[in-house]
């Protein structure tokens, strides 16, 4: 039987977002996106075509190349950590290689992690995260922004530290002690990301992961819909149903992950007892998106991460953020509190001080022992 009758067959016995149109001239594969329903193209055909031989898209052979454009020595790199050694052997095992017309080339998955670059960018050019953030609650202004060279497994170390600069730590002081609180679980975004490396529908075309910041909440964003045959209800009850079986298998092996259902449940458990919101999981048509609230404590001291004094039209960093929360909060500090605080020479504090001075969103008064620095009224 062809497959494409093999599919609908599948899918007329299939319980999904998926059913079949019979009438008249209107025949073929539906699927339903919210509230209406839009006939599945050829990538969506594509993948039910996958479903049902049982192979994923990172097993299948990328024909054009062969197992000289592995990068072997970040292969063996990134698994040296974990003190597992890599041969050829080990390769086929992983399913970084596989054998296509009487040759060894790499399987598409072996190309999305660890190819050399050339044959990344010409084969999976959008197989890559790109991370912005934004000023306000929408797209309108660009505050910083990074598209993440090499592999997806760069993100996963990268993209913390965008988010680590573009948002700030909260300062809770009981008993003496003061606690930084980052604005959005640190354990939380990590497991969101590693699965959205690890489940992106790397077939389509002309879309990437994004990491998008706004003032109030931040989102990763993902293209693949949820696994066929699994609901958001699975999901949420740690129901495993892997997409990329090559990529879960690298990320198992290197401790990255599970295929046990459980990071949801990290995620919430995590979130629940570190006092932050649950995050939200959308699904958008042929995208999966996760947004993030941040933590009370930083909500509470500003939703627009920049205090109402300061110009919507005037840029500070990090530093100088914090800087500003304290002054609003009436609290004394200088160039030596944001050198001992953000670890940077007193040199850079007294510039960031300077820079905010020029700006005419500080000001100070009294005598240079014993003055303190004050906000300026927006005009």
């Amino acid at each position: 039987m062809p497959i494409r009758q093999l599919v609908l067959l599948k899918i007329a016995h299939w319980r999904g977002p998926f059913y079949l149109k019979s009438e008249g001239s209107e025949q073929g594969v539906y699927i339903r996106l919210g509230s209406t329903n839009r006939k599945a193209g050829p990538e969506i055909l594509a993948e039910l075509n996958r479903f049902i031989l049982g192979v994923s898209f990172d097993q299948m052979p990328c024909g054009e190349t062969d197992e000289n454009n592995l990068e072997l020595k970040q292969v063996q790199s990134v698994f040296q950590p974990v003190n597992k050694p890599i041969d050829k052997e080990k390769l086929e095992t992983l399913g970084l290689i596989v054998s296509y017309a009487g040759k060894k080339v790499l399987s598409n998955g072996g190309v999305i992690l660890f190819a050399r670059e050339k044959y990344r960018n010409q084969y999976f050019p959008d197989a890559r995260v790109s991370c912005a953030r934004f000023r306000g609650t929408d797209k309108s202004d660009f505050i910083d922004r990074l598209d993440i060279e090499g592999s997806i497994l760069d993100a996963i170390d990268s993209v913390p530290k965008f988010i680590m600069r573009n948002t700030r730590l909260y300062s809770k002081i009981e008993t003496f002690r003061r606690e930084d609180i980052p604005a959005y679980s640190e354990l939380a975004v990590r497991e969101v990301l590693v699965n959205a490396l690890s489940h992106t529908d790397y077939s389509l075309t002309g879309m990437r992961i994004l990491v998008s910041i706004y003032s109030d909440r931040m989102e990763i964003q993902n293209p693949g819909m949820l696994p066929f045959g699994m609901t958001m209800e699975d999901f949420k009850a740690g129901v495993s149903k892997v997409r990329n079986r090559v990529i879960a298998r690298v990320f198992r092996e290197l401790g990255l992950m599970e295929e046990w259902g459980s990071g949801y449940k990290r995620i919430i458990n995590s979130c629940r007892s570190e006092g932050y919101p649950e995050p939200e999981w959308i699904e958008l048509g042929s995208v999966m998106r996760v947004v993030f609230y941040p933590h009370p404590e930083a909500a509470e001291e500003r939703t627009d991460n920049v205090p109402v004094n300061v110009p919507v039209n005037v840029p500070v960093n990090q530093r100088q953020q914090w800087f500003i929360n304290r002054i609003q909060r009436n609290v004394m500090v200088s160039a030596k509190d944001i050198a001992g605080h953000w670890k940077v020479s007193e040199k850079t504090a007294k510039r960031d001080i300077t820079d905010l001075k020029q700006k005419k969103v500080i000001a100070f008064s009294g005598a240079a022992k014993n003055g303190s620095y004050y906000l300026l009224s927006a005009e």
